[in-house]
């Protein structure tokens, strides 16, 4: 199941798509059924649709807290020489004002003269969870999306930690929406930048597993419905300029576009 998060008259609803295409992607005869509050309490339709051509789809959710995880990709770690990969996942935050949706554009900051693509395979929680085992990480998924860890690489050097270079406002992508139903054990991640192939991976190459993530950040920090975790990059993550167009395609997902510019 599919789950986006809509703009209709300017008021945001949670819906879920119908009537996708043979590929699974949205087409002319593709409609949101509009849902009652949120989706982390159940899946409960309000009764109306709206034509996905007469809406915007916005992030399909903003969490408290986006949890994301360094280096869990061993050639992305040594591509970028931050050191060796880590014995348990290496946490870091980024903040809820540096989610953008589908189609919103990427705002390179002044401060950095190298921002750099990073493409992902999100979590998103589905409840309330602390101190979770792996062999029970399921239970608090509500399902996956796309994202890209947006980073100053230049300053994520020089400063020796990783915060500033992470939290630029525009600087995590989400969407299009929450796949509730993937197989993440091996699914195709890929980005391109103006439509050429930059990172082609899978997240079967992951260092520690999303069963595992879960378990180490739950151990640490509670987790609320709605909250993102990053899984990491695969290799090939490169620079992006100002009118580049970048998309994260995850196979089962769908795939995440946004346009870049400069601040003004």
């Amino acid at each position: 199941m599919k789950i986006c998060r809509v703009s209709v008259n300017d008021e945001l609803f949670f819906g879920v798509l119908e009537g996708l295409d043979a590929n699974g992607e949205p087409g002319d005869e593709t409609v949101i059924a509009i849902l009652e509050g949120h989706p982390f309490n159940g899946i409960n339709p309000d009764g109306r649709f709206v034509r996905y051509q007469d809406v915007r789809l916005v992030a399909p959710v903003l969490p408290s807290k986006i949890v994301a995880i360094g280096k869990n990709y061993a050639a992305h770690a040594a591509e970028t020489n931050l050191g060796d990969v880590p014995s348990e996942p290496l946490m870091f935050l980024k903040p809820s004002t540096s989610v953008i949706g589908p189609g919103e554009p990427i705002i390179l900051p002044w401060q950095s003269e190298l921002v750099e693509h990073e493409s992902e395979l999100a979590i998103v929680i589905g409840r309330v969870c602390a101190e979770v085992p792996k062999e029970r990480a399921h239970e608090v998924i509500f399902g996956f999306t796309c994202a890209n860890d947006l980073t100053a690489r230049d300053l994520q050097h020089s400063d020796g930690q990783w915060t500033r270079s992470k939290s630029f406002d525009t600087f995590c992508p989400l969407g299009p929406w929450i796949e509730t139903e993937l197989e993440w054990e091996d699914v195709a991640i890929q980005c391109r930048v103006n439509d050429e192939l930059k990172q082609d991976g899978t997240s079967a190459d992951m260092v520690f597993d999303v069963a595992s993530i879960i378990e180490a950040v739950s151990n640490v920090m509670t987790l609320l419905p709605g909250d993102v975790i990053l899984t990491g990059s695969p290799s090939g993550t490169g620079p992006i300029t100002a009118g580049d167009n970048v998309s994260v395609t995850i196979s089962g997902i769908g795939t995440l576009k946004n346009p870049v510019i400069d601040r003004e």
